[in-house]
């Protein structure tokens, strides 16, 4: 019988009626989907969230890494939830390793088109999001930013792998994470497949105000990121526009003839021309 493992990580519960509802639909979500999953949860002192867990009756691995266990200011670590994953990953009899975050909804048929995949390995992922703001869908085809959901499928021995390339890569916080897993699938010569038109993941919008989360500080952290990612790909000999081309380069990476429909071939039109002339535009009222 296939199974899951499903590495996510929960905000603060009790602190923003807004984010616990949206965890809440995320965690049922994956609950009324028919597969055996287990969740990889690794929190960084956030207050409540094991007792949330318990309520929601699910299989989990709890670990909890206290914040003065990580560099000074820092709240959280992609890297270490990655390294608890791969370890339990190894440890048990998984076949696929679900990241993602915990503002979505996920769909219900995710396992029954990927059980449909005609490959022992690869990397899963659904771009774009449908995103959700103030209770409105906009479309079900803007580029947003953002891949909350990536899907490995992988062999013992893979991931075995998948832990030896990212035994040195850090992360702290907020930024390159998606980047860093489209990375690791080009390591591990695994086929990327683009989920997007045979199901969809809505996407809502966190109440940032309510855990010190700006912009600004997203940003900053971005940029320490970047330079840990850069680190990563240098030393497993993969492309640096992983971490300078942003968007432009990960989706050209994704991108497969085969994934399109209407939908998304409308996603790439727009996001191509219309951010390269958004930003053509700026240079120049810039230099004016």
């Amino acid at each position: 019988m296939m199974k899951a493992l499903w590495l996510v990580s929960f905000r603060p519960i009790g602190k923003s009626k807004i984010n616990d509802f949206f965890q809440s639909i995320f965690l049922d979500s994956v609950a009324s989907i028919d597969f055996d999953v287990t969740f990889s949860l690794t929190q960084f002192d956030e207050e409540n969230v094991k007792e949330f867990v318990e309520k929601k009756k699910i299989k989990n691995y709890y670990i909890n890494i206290p914040k003065d266990k990580l560099p000074k200011g820092k709240k959280y670590s992609n890297h270490l939830m990655l390294k608890n994953a791969l370890h339990q990953f190894i440890e048990n009899d998984y076949q696929y390793l679900i990241c993602s975050s915990a503002d979505i909804i996920v769909p219900n048929n995710i396992f029954e088109i990927m059980s449909k995949i005609n490959k022992s390995e690869f990397c899963a992922l659904i771009y774009p999001n449908i995103h959700i703001t103030n209770g409105v869908v906009k479309n079900n085809y803007w580029p947003h930013y953002g891949i909350d959901l990536i899907a490995f499928k992988i062999t013992k021995e893979r991931a075995l792998e998948f832990q030896e390339l990212s035994k040195n890569y850090k992360q702290y916080d907020w930024g390159i994470i998606e980047n860093f897993y489209i990375a690791v699938s080009e390591a591990l010569k695994l086929e990327k497949i683009n989920l997007f038109k045979h199901m969809n993941t809505i996407k809502f919008d966190n109440d940032f105000s309510a855990f010190s989360e700006n912009r600004h500080s997203q940003e900053i952290a971005w940029k320490e990121n970047q330079k840990y990612f850069l680190d990563f790909l240098k030393e497993n000999r993969l492309n640096k526009l992983y971490a300078y081309g942003s968007y432009y380069y990960l989706l050209y990476k994704i991108f497969r003839f085969r994934d399109l429909n209407y939908n998304l071939f409308l996603s790439y039109l727009i996001f191509y021309p219309y951010n390269i002339f958004k930003k053509i535009i700026k240079i120049i009222l810039w230099k004016k």
